[in-house]
């Protein structure tokens, strides 16, 4: 099994709905995304992927973020704008997006601060980097 990482940073203001704390006030954070990808196989080239093409990827689905009050952007305009549920959105937009079949997202973390990650394992995914 190979796996490769990339990493981008966004920044984005949230409210948390029916949080009760301070957290369910308007708040922003500089997000850190990490997206993983496995294959059990390499490309002709000897790749996962091509780590341009996967930043492009994330870049795709996390762009609509930056710089925005999350609540407001589709789907978190309907869904809690958790650390979680961005996690699983974001490994969902790339996993959408990937054109070799053998190549799989296998998880997705995201800080919202340098002490706390949440993170995404897709149920296709097997193991934990």
């Amino acid at each position: 099994m190979f796996q490769i990482v990339r990493e981008r940073v966004f920044s984005a203001s949230h409210q948390l709905r029916g949080y009760k704390g301070k957290c369910e006030r308007l708040h922003g954070h500089n997000w850190r995304v990490r997206v993983y990808l496995e294959a059990e196989d390499l490309d002709e080239c000897g790749m996962v992927l091509d780590f341009h093409d996967l930043d492009r990827l994330m870049a795709m689905a996390i762009d609509p973020f930056d710089h925005r009050h999350l609540n407001e952007v589709a789907p978190f305009d309907t869904v809690n704008p958790s650390a979680e549920n961005l996690a699983r959105v974001i490994a969902e937009r790339v996993a959408s997006q990937l054109s070799r079949a053998k190549v799989r997202v296998c998880c997705c973390d995201v800080w919202e601060n340098d002490l706390s990650r949440a993170r995404y394992l897709p149920s296709s995914s097997r193991h934990e980097p």
